[in-house]
């Protein structure tokens, strides 16, 4: 009897790791996905991963699913190390009915999604799925419902991290919404509320899968995903490269990264690169990559809203996240697009325990129709809050324009920003000098016979007394005027005085930020 049992859990065994068989894993392979163990073994430190639920069954017995029980169900669920920490993941074999969700295997999910927040360690999703389980009707749908709460309540407390590595359609696709990042494989996954066959029935629109929720689209148009990948083995990488500047939990301090980059390096070249016209672009990156350290900065959402940039770095082996006006796109005004995905990245980096530090150069807010229509007030409102709820440390660097609305909302010092620092080219002000000088002279201006000469001449006063950060410098408004040689010392001193800082919110449930 004894042995029967042992020959029993093998066989079973055997079977949960055979998955939908090997004609189906081939055909993975042929349009270029790895299967969903292989991935797994990627994803993790090898020979880390503990599979739970390995045995488990579906229990539908209509529409002759009584005949088709697969040990696992599809899913496969468990926890490994990362990195050498704890991380919990499940992916989607899209060889076992197609990786549908169904009642046993959403209730796989949940029960390590239960042990990631008790445990306080991230969830990771590797999605390749064909959506609920339409045997099970409300049961599959039911399952989404559960982990959706979970996302809902872990969001914040534990990082969540979603792979789109197959397709991901109808109700699936909020998990991975809810979750922090999103990656997604160029050409072999995509994401859509409703697919084109519907969307040409309804609307009588002719749309591809890829066009419509294709891997670059979603990086790129809509905003929904935060990484592009070249195929399964790159996000997965992707993956773990992101796990080297984000913590465990929301209590858990960020991970260091030992670095011989020398913490007083100075950069002699960075006195020129930002040019002292402020209408003369260059690349807010070239700055980043010159005081960070080992000139390593991992970009998130580097597709979207390229007038902004953000992204992680360390900075004396510090994590930190940088948010950064892009002077090379849209000469890097805020607009809807923007200011949402700045005002996500700074929550995620307060939630998670990560200082900020802002580079500035932005001449305001994007003019124009189709934004006002398109609620810049309300967007614009999402970064502003954003930075003005964080209570993690927050340092500003502004390299030059700062006008308007636009300085107040990117870390500006009325927002609790605790270290604001300014290049000799920094311009804070209103709005731009020839603007300000049209309208503050403009008496002066009509009466004028040389409109031109004396245009320029109070141009050039304005910029005296106000296109320079020395005014808001004798208010206290900008706490030191730097030489830009000197930002990435400054910088790493200025993390290090506020490494112990406490900031708190007054008591409440939570705030309504400008949704």
């Amino acid at each position: 009897m004894r042995l029967k049992r042992v020959e029993e859990v093998r066989r079973r065994h055997a079977a949960a790791e055979e998955g939908g068989g090997a004609d189906r894993r081939k055909k993975q392979h042929e349009e270029g996905k790895l299967a969903a163990r292989e991935r797994i073994e990627l994803l993790l430190d090898e020979g880390t991963f503990e599979e739970l639920d390995k045995l488990v069954r579906h229990r539908c017995r209509d529409f002759g699913m009584e005949d088709q029980i697969i040990e696992g169900d599809g899913f496969i669920t468990g926890y490994g190390l990362l990195h050498g920490r704890p991380a919990y993941v499940f992916a989607q074999d899209f060889t076992v009915f197609g990786g549908s969700l169904s009642e046993t295997n959403a209730k796989k999910i949940c029960k390590i999604m239960d042990l990631a927040l008790k445990n306080g360690a991230p969830v990771i999703g590797l999605n390749d799925s064909g959506g609920a389980r339409i045997q099970e009707g409300v049961l599959s749908l039911g399952g989404y419902a559960d982990i959706f709460l979970r996302n809902t309540l872990s969001s914040g407390v534990i990082p969540q991290i979603s792979a789109i590595m197959g397709p991901c359609a109808g109700g699936a696709v909020y998990s991975p919404a809810i979750t922090d990042f999103v990656f997604m494989v160029d050409k072999t996954s995509y994401m859509f509320v409703t697919g084109p066959d519907v969307i040409k029935t309804v609307t009588h629109e002719d749309v591809t899968k890829e066009k419509l929720g294709g891997a670059m689209t979603h990086n790129a148009v809509s905003g929904v995903a935060q990484f592009l990948a070249a195929d399964d083995a790159d996000c997965l990488r992707l993956i773990r490269k992101l796990f080297e500047y984000i913590p465990q939990n929301n209590i858990d301090p960020p991970p260091m990264r030992p670095t011989a980059d020398p913490i007083d390096r100075m950069d002699a070249d960075l006195d020129e690169l930002v040019p002292e016209e402020s209408n003369i672009p260059y690349d807010i990156k070239d700055v980043i990559r010159r005081i960070v350290d080992d000139g390593a900065f991992f970009e998130v959402q580097e597709h979207w809203a390229r007038n902004i940039v953000v992204g992680f770095a360390h900075m004396g082996g510090k994590s930190v996240g940088i948010v950064a006006n892009q002077p090379a796109y849209l000469a890097g005004c805020l607009d809807i697009d923007s200011s949402t995905k700045g005002a996500r990245f700074v929550r995620f980096c307060d939630a998670f325990n990560i200082p900020i530090l802002t580079l500035e150069d932005v001449p305001g807010f994007l003019p124009g129709t189709a934004q006002e229509f398109g609620g810049i007030i309300r967007h614009g409102a999402k970064l502003l809050y954003a930075y003005a709820e964080a209570t993690v440390p927050k340092i500003t660097v502004i390299t030059r324009k700062a006008y308007g609305g636009a300085y107040c909302v990117m870390g500006s010092k009325h927002l609790r920003c605790d270290i604001n620092l300014a290049y000799p080219t920094a311009e804070i002000a209103v709005m731009g000098a020839e603007g300000a000088a049209a309208i503050i002279y403009r008496r002066d201006l009509a009466a004028a016979k040389d409109k031109a000469a004396v245009l320029a001449e109070k141009v050039a006063e304005y910029k005296e007394r106000f296109a320079n950060p020395f005014i808001a410098a004798e208010h206290g408004f900008v706490d030191d005027v730097i030489l830009p040689r000197e930002t990435r010392p400054r910088v790493i001193k200025a993390l290090k005085m506020l490494e112990n800082k406490v900031d708190t919110m007054p008591r409440k449930k939570h705030g309504n930020i400008p949704l």
